[in-house]
């Protein structure tokens, strides 16, 4: 019972600071003159002790396995439209994961923002990066950003322009 409680005050809370945002003066101005950035298909990327339990676990939750391989440490999971990738000794903390280019099925967009342009915005707003795409590069690459909290962001484009 604490938890379903716990779980709707958060919900509220985050409701109320969502409405408060979306009315603010400065978030209206900011979503009408920036055009959303196209970060490409979501997942979460999680570092895992113990893959073949990860799997077991995530298994119960109704996510099927649609890619990567348990011999080389890393499966791609998906239930509905959520994707998750479960990663054994590849980094030490969980990652939120963006693949410009991609949607949820691994199949390449038609249209899409390259990374090294989606780089260059963000140098322009003054972002700090702690890996950085060759921007003299083409095709696939990749960038990592942390959000305020250091949860790291990975931007990581699979396809050719």
């Amino acid at each position: 019972m604490k938890s379903i409680l716990l779980i709707a005050c958060l919900f509220a809370a985050c409701q109320s600071a969502a409405n408060e945002q979306s009315t603010s003066p400065a978030h209206a101005t900011s979503s009408e003159t920036t055009p959303a950035m196209q970060l490409g298909n979501f997942s979460v990327s999680l570092a895992v002790k113990d893959l073949s339990a990860s799997l077991a676990f995530y298994d119960k939750l109704g996510f099927t396995q649609v890619g990567g391989d348990p011999a080389q440490n890393f499966v791609i999971l998906q239930n509905g439209t959520t994707t998750i990738g479960l990663f054994q000794g590849m980094f030490e903390a969980n990652i939120l994961t963006f693949n410009p280019g991609w949607n949820k099925n691994s199949e390449r967009l038609d249209s899409f923002t390259d990374v090294r342009e989606i780089q260059r915005q963000l140098k322009d707003q003054g972002m700090t990066f702690i890996t950085e795409a060759d921007e003299s590069s083409t095709g696939p690459a990749s960038f990592v950003i942390a959000d305020p909290d250091g949860n790291a962001i990975l931007i990581d484009q699979h396809v050719d322009k």
